[in-house]
């Protein structure tokens, strides 16, 4: 079936359908990812997109149900320039497409992903259209593609109802986890480090967290602009002024900056990839990690009495990490969980487990 793709700034790219044929308005997004696919579809840090794959060759090891980061896929549409027929992988349980029609994620294949990836660098992140109708009205399009918005993606992402997972090995630590639109494996790196994990919906109060009595507390992943979050914002203030040893990740990290006075912009592009280079200034090392990420802290906004830039994005200079003055905070924008290189930045959960331990980070 044919299907065809439209940009906000009018451009159309003619291809075939996969997964499910219905029509799907979305912000329209780029990964430079070669592998993970599954798990890309699955980070709920995606709600609210349609990925744009710009490796050429997408779905050639299939999909199992292992490798999903959360209970279901997030991303709204899909895009690449050739869908693997069927998987070829010992561990493989189904094909791609299969998987996308099953769930509902309109997609397109035959698109020059290359020129796709060029116009949303140069001209930045853009809304866009996938439809299968033979004949449709550009104009109404577009101006159905230019009124959608992101919003509420948070609420969307996160759980319901608390959720507690036990220590991997021997139990030593008791952490609580903000569900902002968490992955599973930052929780499971959590538990091979002898912690319980008790996952809470996004807008729990800083009152119901800390009368668990735990010894820290994670900020975790999770879609949409920071600054729309501000019941969320007013809640990590709250936990800031605790003293109870945090850590942050991608959206954690954005709402962290807010809480203490930082301010965040969109990015031209963003990073979502498993190949940024970042430069920990602490340790005057670079390590490849994986993003997913179109907001960012602004360097200039973040006053030196309150936190110090960690991190920074080697290509550009963005800030990646921040180390606060009071000791008890330590935040990143990338994933150190997604192990790229394969474990390039996991060191940072022994960090946060050294400091809850009464240690240094």
């Amino acid at each position: 079936m044919k299907a065809t793709l439209i940009l906000e700034n009018g451009s159309v790219f003619q291809g075939q359908s996969i997964g499910a044929a219905d029509e799907r308005v979305c912000e329209m997004v780029f990964n430079t990812s070669m592998v993970g696919y599954q798990e890309i579809l699955t980070d709920p840090s995606y709600a609210g997109q349609g990925i744009v794959m710009s490796y050429p060759l997408i779905g050639n090891y299939g999909v199992n149900h292992e490798d999903n980061e959360s209970s279901r896929p997030w991303a709204e549409a899909f895009v690449v320039r050739h869908l693997s027929r069927r998987g070829s992988n010992f561990r493989c349980e189904g094909d791609l497409d299969d998987y996308l029609k099953t769930n509902g994620i309109t997609g397109i294949q035959g698109v020059d992903t290359r020129a796709l990836t060029r116009i949303l660098r140069s001209q930045g992140t853009m809304n866009g259209m996938i439809t299968c109708a033979e004949d449709f009205s550009m104009e109404e399009a577009l101006e159905k593609i230019r009124a959608y918005r992101v919003r509420g993606t948070v609420e969307r992402v996160s759980r319901k109802e608390v959720q507690v997972y036990p220590a991997l090995k021997r139990q030593k630590l008791r952490v609580a986890l903000m569900d902002f639109g968490v992955k599973e494996n930052m929780i499971r790196c959590l538990q091979e480090r002898g912690c319980e994990v008790t996952v809470f919906p996004a807008h729990t109060t800083c009152v119901e967290i800390l009368a668990g009595n735990f010894d820290g507390v994670m900020l975790s992943n999770g879609p949409g602009d920071p600054a729309d979050n501000k019941a969320i914002i007013a809640e990590i203030q709250d936990l800031y002024a605790s003293g109870i040893p945090i850590f942050a990740v991608c959206l954690g990290h954005q709402l962290m900056a807010l809480a203490t006075g930082a301010q965040t912009r969109k990015m031209r592009f963003g990073h979502r990839g498993a190949n940024h280079p970042v430069k920990d200034l602490d340790a005057g090392r670079v390590f490849i990690t994986s993003q997913n990420h179109g907001y960012v802290v602004c360097a200039e906004s973040v006053d030196p009495a309150v936190a110090q830039v960690s991190h920074i994005n080697v290509n550009e200079g963005s800030v990646e990490g921040l180390r606060y003055t009071n000791g008890n905070v330590y935040t990143v924008q990338f994933h150190p969980e997604a192990s790229p290189g394969p474990k390039d930045t996991e060191h940072l959960f022994d960090r946060f487990v050294r400091r809850m331990e009464g240690g240094a980070w």
